[in-house]
């Protein structure tokens, strides 16, 4: 066989494999928003576009999973800390300040922290300064804990004195009053500052200090927001963050809105729940497809081929000069910022920081699940997988009890059994979660949409 016909065959067969592959992605999104128009139907518009929502913003975190898992092989067991991060900014950069409480505590609280700062600043100094170890290492622990003890001094009294302001209502600093926009922005700014943190201590380590790291990160960040009533309210949470779309209350006594109302058919309550949520969907919608094509780009590009090289194989590449713990630092910052985004925007639909509802373990399971079921370093596989997995994962607690009550239809109202299978329905979405994850597992190992070999 001549060299020709052996291109000529490889080509083909390349060319085949494109045309197998190619109707998979369409088709998959159709079914999913098929699945969608369903529930809009035989539910709600208003759930179907609530549960769109949610679909997004986890998309957006998949996305900074991929780019973290998918493109250079990192493993962050910590994605909700970096999501708790973002919602934090959305506290600090929307809400009103509090007057009262800057006027009794936040000078204190703010030279404490420049005093901290200058205590790092110093024992940098005092460290490069001196020539003899020894001398050294004690120099910085004196200076480190002089500082420390210096810093609490001026921090304890101005954070007692914060809190004391109207603890009901405030007891806290307050934000800037800015536009919520700008949070999710400043979201990413906050969880990428904590994943160069992370990877400054973790890179270059094996991957399991890399994943005990982010945990470990991630519940230190989870406790700060909880017991540190000052910044944003710990447990006693932050509400009526200001939103970007128009309340549901305002466009119901808008007389346009209720003459439109009346043109359509509908109920004026029902449409503006459904108008409100087509917002939401539109921005956050917007924000992903930005995000997507910056993704895609930087994948496509030398960058995104060097990180895959590097992935694939991390000796090979710094034999060729590449050097593996910057660019791991870099993509690691980047993809924790984009986690960040998209904790600000669920804060954002919220409308409220519950620092309680940021569970490293449950809902930085799912996030992992969107991404393999999606598929492993295909962007457009983890946005599939997100929409997927939230949607079964909302989805099959209703449809447990629907079966739950056709299955014990026969018995009587007040049977033990019905009541203890009822009561279990709840329990359904993990059982369907582990079972989606084991079919796709064990018939799509790579992926609904595996990642493409170029």
């Amino acid at each position: 066989m001549t060299d020709t016909s052996v291109s000529r065959g490889r080509f083909r067969a390349r060319m085949g494999g494109l045309v197998r592959q190619t109707p998979r992605k369409p088709t998959l999104f159709a079914v999913m928003a098929a699945l969608f128009c369903l529930a809009g139907l035989l539910q709600s518009w208003s759930l179907a576009l609530s549960i769109l929502n949610l679909c997004l913003i986890s998309a957006i975190m998949a996305l900074g999973l991929n780019i973290q898992w998918g493109y250079a092989g990192l493993f962050n067991a910590g994605v909700m800390g970096f999501a708790a991060l973002g919602g934090l900014a959305a506290v600090l950069v929307s809400m009103p300040p509090v007057t009262a409480a800057w006027q009794a505590g936040g000078a204190g609280v703010a030279l404490a922290l420049v005093f901290a700062l200058l205590t790092i600043l110093a024992a940098v100094y005092v460290r490069r300064g001196l020539r003899r170890p020894r001398y050294r290492k004690l120099a910085v622990a004196l200076v480190l804990l002089v500082g420390y003890l210096a810093a609490r001094q001026m921090f304890e009294p101005a954070v007692r004195a914060i809190e004391s302001v109207n603890p009901a209502d405030s007891g806290y600093l307050g934000g800037f009053g800015l536009p919520i926009f700008l949070s999710w922005l400043v979201g990413g700014v906050f969880a990428a500052a904590a994943g160069w943190a992370v990877g400054k201590i973790s890179l270059g380590l094996r991957s399991d200090y890399l994943a005990i790291a982010t945990l470990g990160i991630s519940e230190i960040v989870i406790a700060f927001l909880k017991y540190e009533e000052w910044l944003a309210r710990g447990v006693k949470n932050v509400t009526g963050l200001p939103r970007p779309v128009p309340y549901e209350v305002d466009l119901q006594h808008a007389v346009w809105f209720r003459e439109w109302a009346e043109g359509l058919g509908a109920s004026h309550v029902d449409l503006s729940s459904v108008v409100v949520r087509l917002c939401y969907a539109g921005l956050f919608a917007l924000v992903l497809v930005i995000l997507m094509w910056l993704s895609e780009a930087a994948l496509r590009s030398p960058w995104g081929r060097m990180m895959r090289a590097i992935r694939d194989n991390e000796t090979a590449a710094g034999a060729m000069g590449k050097d593996v713990t910057s660019r791991h630092l870099q993509v690691f910052v980047l993809g924790s910022a984009v986690i960040g985004i998209a904790g600000a925007m669920l804060a954002t639909l919220d409308g409220q920081f519950t620092p309680n509802s940021y569970q490293p373990m449950r809902f930085t399971f799912l996030i992992w699940v969107m991404v393999i079921v999606g598929g492993s370093g295909n962007n457009w596989g983890a946005v599939l997988g997100s929409v997927m997995v939230w949607y079964v994962w909302v989805e099959a607690e209703p449809l447990g009890l629907w079966l739950m009550d056709i299955l014990t239809f026969p018995l009587a109202p007040d049977s033990p059994i019905r009541s203890h299978l009822m009561s279990s329905a709840a329990h359904m979405r993990l059982v369907v979660m582990g079972l989606v994850l084991l079919l796709v597992l064990r018939f799509a190992p790579r992926g609904l949409i595996p990642e493409e070999r170029r």
